[in-house]
């Protein structure tokens, strides 16, 4: 592909939203990982909740006459339709979404409420890029791509001149990845501002799209995508962002879901900001070492905060099993009076808090006098959770 994306389309596209959307600055540094200075660019604090906002509003803005008087159209799995829906309606142009049927609820109606009309459609964010082209064909509706467009690159490249000139010393920038449009704006910026700076890209272990695409040389298609970061289950990078991934980005990688839900916790409680699963990966590949960003001054996006309530309380459990601050125990013991107490008592001296225990006494993993104990606990960290199986063995209990 011939580049046609040039610096200067990037600064006009932060002039046309100087006044649309907000310029949230950086926060930290942070604890996310000792061996790092990292700082925030909470993207999820944009008005719609995610930095699409950017790109949409940019490409809507600079459509012809004739092209806002047909409307417009695009698919989402969420965000792109929030910032599309009030990009249009600021505009006063007519806009279709067509989104996932399984998008988040609160992503949907907020679509509704921005002024869109809204076509669900069975299946992924493919399955809706589908059936937004054949609607577009259908009715000459000017179609508003969430990642492959130049000008909705360019959108998002805006947040690499704010990155740039609130920390012209930046060494590292860590970018989430789905369809590739933030990453290949981000790193097209900084890499033509500041060449030495590392620009490293995430995906969900369940949506690697891109990785894969990058490890192959071309673009890739996936059978599936499953992750809790719907916002960057996408089967195929676009051909555009494809491209500037290749030339500007220094690598990819993956987190694993429970390192998404430990990341979207430690956010939550360290810095009161609440992400989404797409929006938190950048921050789980810099806490757990994914990327070498060791001494490096570092920023992760945080590129969303849409999400759905109904699912958060699961996140946050996954999120507290996966750093050390829930565990259950499983012990095998006797069934004789006392022995409860005994445990209860050295889990108490501990420092453990028992949230629930279950009783199990017809396991065949058993002796006929013995029975299976599962004991929910509060705990600190890893560390502790060593120290109480640790402390059981001593008093005799046997740890399965």
């Amino acid at each position: 592909m011939e580049e046609k994306l040039e610096i200067s389309e990037v600064y006009r596209a932060a002039q046309v939203l100087r006044d649309v959307a907000r310029h949230p600055r950086l926060i930290g540094p942070t604890r996310l990982n000792p061996d790092a200075e990292i700082y925030l660019k909470p993207e999820n604090l944009q008005h719609t909740g995610a930095f699409k906002l950017r790109g949409a509003y940019y490409k809507i803005s600079q459509l012809t006459p004739e092209e806002r008087a047909k409307g417009v159209i695009a698919c989402s799995a969420g965000n792109h339709a929030q910032g599309v829906a009030l990009a249009a309606t600021r505009n006063g142009i007519r806009s279709l979404i067509c989104l996932p049927a399984g998008a988040p609820i609160s992503k949907i109606e907020a679509t509704k409420r921005l002024g869109a009309e809204v076509c669900l459609v069975p299946g992924v964010y493919d399955d809706a890029y589908q059936k937004a082209c054949e609607l577009r064909d259908e009715h000459g509706y000017t179609f508003i791509h969430p990642f492959d467009d130049l000008k909705v690159i360019a959108g998002q490249g805006t947040i690499g001149l704010e990155i740039l000139e609130e920390m012209p010393d930046v060494e590292a920038v860590i970018v989430p990845i789905g369809g590739g449009g933030l990453i290949a704006g981000i790193a097209f910026t900084l890499k033509q501002l500041k060449p030495d700076v590392k620009v490293y890209g995430v995906q969900a272990e369940g949506a690697p799209s891109m990785f894969v695409s990058m490890k192959e040389g071309k673009r890739e298609r996936l059978n599936s995508v499953a992750t809790i970061a719907d916002g960057i289950a996408v089967k195929e990078p676009g051909e555009n962002t494809f491209d500037f991934c290749s030339r500007y980005v220094d690598e990819i990688v993956t987190v694993t879901e429970d390192e998404i839900a430990a990341s979207i916790l430690a956010l939550i409680e360290q810095q009161k900001l609440v992400a989404e699963g797409a929006g938190a990966v950048s921050v789980a590949a810099a806490m757990f070492n994914k990327v070498p960003i060791k001494g490096k001054k570092t920023v992760c996006v945080v590129s969303g905060g849409n999400i759905d309530v109904t699912i958060l309380n699961r996140v946050i459990t996954r999120g507290l099993v996966k750093s050390g601050r829930n565990h259950t125990l499983k012990l095998d013991v006797g069934d004789k009076p006392g022995q409860l107490s005994e445990i209860c008592s050295i889990l108490g001296q501990n420092g453990a808090n028992i949230i629930s225990v279950t009783h199990e006494r017809n396991s065949d993993a058993t002796s006929i006098n013995g029975c299976i104990l599962r004991i929910e606990v509060e705990t600190r960290n890893h560390e502790h959770i060593t120290q109480l199986k640790k402390s059981l063995a001593d008093a005799g209990v046997h740890v399965c």
